[in-house]
C-alpha cells in the first residue's frame, strides 16, 4: 500500500482544515491514515499524506467531477497540485 503526499495551496487554510470533504471522497476509495500538513512559513501551503490501497482508482477518481467539486468546496487551488507516490 503506496504512501502518497499531495501538496497544493488553498484560499482558507482554516477551512480547509476543518473540511470534511478528504474522508468524504477518500474513505470509499480506500484511503486510509489521512493526515494534514501546514507550512508554518506560509499558512496557504498544505499537504495531506495518505495511505492508498488501490491507486488506480484514485488517479482516476482525481479526473472525476465530484473530486474537482470537493476540491472546489474546499478551497483548493488545483493549478498547484502535485502529487508524490511512495516508491
Amino acid at each position: 500500500m503506496p504512501t502518497v503526499i499531495g501538496h497544493h495551496d488553498v484560499k482558507d487554510t482554516d477551512h480547509w482544515l476543518a473540511s470534511p470533504k478528504r474522508e468524504e471522497v477518500f474513505g470509499p476509495l480506500g484511503v486510509t491514515n489521512i493526515r494534514t500538513f501546514v507550512n508554518p512559513q506560509n499558512r496557504a501551503q498544505v499537504a495531506v499524506l495518505m495511505d492508498v490501497a488501490d491507486l488506480d482508482a484514485v488517479m482516476a477518481a482525481m479526473q472525476d467531477q465530484a473530486m474537482a467539486d470537493a476540491m472546489d468546496y474546499d478551497g483548493v487551488l488545483p493549478e498547484t497540485l502535485v502529487l508524490l507516490v511512495e516508491e
